[in-house]
């Protein structure tokens, strides 16, 4: 098996540079998505919110030509409901009809069972890229009843007895055991805001990353791999109005721990700049990067807005 898999470039398998997915990883990164997939283990990935954490998954598919599964996960979300749903009120409904196709059906409970995201992708007779969402959202027992599926990458719907699904149940996935071939392994992205901390067994059987917001130059590449028309093609924005954004940005984010909410993240530096780019802000006469309108949407918070106008005017609250 190539170690190398992942380049992180965001080239599809063709290298068709106008089918770029605009994710850059770094090398670090790069280089943990590459040990997770060798190793077979999860990838958790902790950082703090808007550096890139979840679109690596989709970044992950692009590039090695997979498919993909998405879980997002809630605070009602339980890990049963990744692996399959039973749909009991539509049997219970179906099995009080008259005598006819629906009711025949309710004698038996595998039509009525739908595989997750989880489920799908240990099903899935090739290599799929599986996304589990937030996973601190949950509740504190949760990541410790996926440790099975993570482990052996196995699971079992006991609810079916003996019963034996049908040949086209069992190509969607619906049978009492399964255990996922070698080659068929999910590749497993995990992301965490490290809001609270995972059980103990649960990091074991994972690959943990830390993802660092990025700054600088990299900031700069990440904003202008991003500046895409979703409807269109790239922007044409002035690298000048893209360094005065960060520039910006950065300073506005320095020591902001203490100081917002909200600290703004990449995705809302991305808008700011396509709104400069749209209202047509004339980089020329631009004489600083304090002097660039409109930053006050890199806020959600009223509160960290004024906070931010009291830095930028030079006076700061205690």
């Amino acid at each position: 098996m190539r170690i190398d898999r992942y380049r992180g470039d965001g080239l599809p398998p063709s290298g068709d540079k106008a089918q770029s997915f605009p994710y850059l990883a770094d090398d670090a990164l790069t280089l943990a998505v590459n040990m997770a997939i060798v190793l077979r283990r999860a990838l958790l990935l902790k950082g703090p919110p808007g550096c890139g954490k979840t679109r690596l998954a989709d970044a992950l598919a692009h590039e090695l030509g997979l498919p993909i599964e998405r879980w997002f996960v809630k605070s009602t979300t339980r890990a049963k409901d990744g692996l399959y749903t039973i749909d009991g009120l539509r049997r219970l409904q179906d099995g009080q009809l008259p005598p006819g196709l629906e009711r025949t059906r309710a004698a038996r409970l595998a039509p009525y069972i739908t595989p997750g995201p989880l489920g799908k992708a240990l099903t899935r007779a090739t290599e799929t890229v599986l996304l589990i969402d937030e996973i601190d959202k949950a509740d504190p027992d949760f990541p410790n009843d996926l440790l099975r599926e993570l482990d052996r990458y196995e699971f079992e719907i006991p609810e079916l007895g003996d019963e034996e699904p049908t040949a086209e149940e069992n190509v969607k996935g619906i049978y009492k055991y399964h255990q996922t071939p070698q080659e068929a392994r999910p590749i497993i992205v995990v992301t965490s805001n490290d809001e609270k901390d995972l059980p103990d067994a649960f990091l074991r059987r994972c690959l943990v990353h830390h993802i660092a917001f990025p700054t600088g130059d990299r900031l700069t590449e990440i904003v202008q791999a991003n500046l895409r028309d979703p409807a269109g093609p790239a922007l044409k924005v002035k690298d000048k109005l893209v360094k005065f954004a960060v520039e910006r940005f950065i300073a506005l984010r320095d020591g902001s721990t203490s100081r917002y909410r909200k600290t703004p993240s990449t995705s809302e530096l991305i808008d700011w700049v396509r709104v400069l780019h749209h209202w047509g802000i004339n980089v020329s006469a631009v004489k600083k990067a304090a002097d660039l309108p409109h930053w006050e949407m890199l806020f959600k918070y009223s509160a960290d807005l004024d906070e931010a106008r009291k830095t930028a005017s030079g006076t700061t609250t205690s």
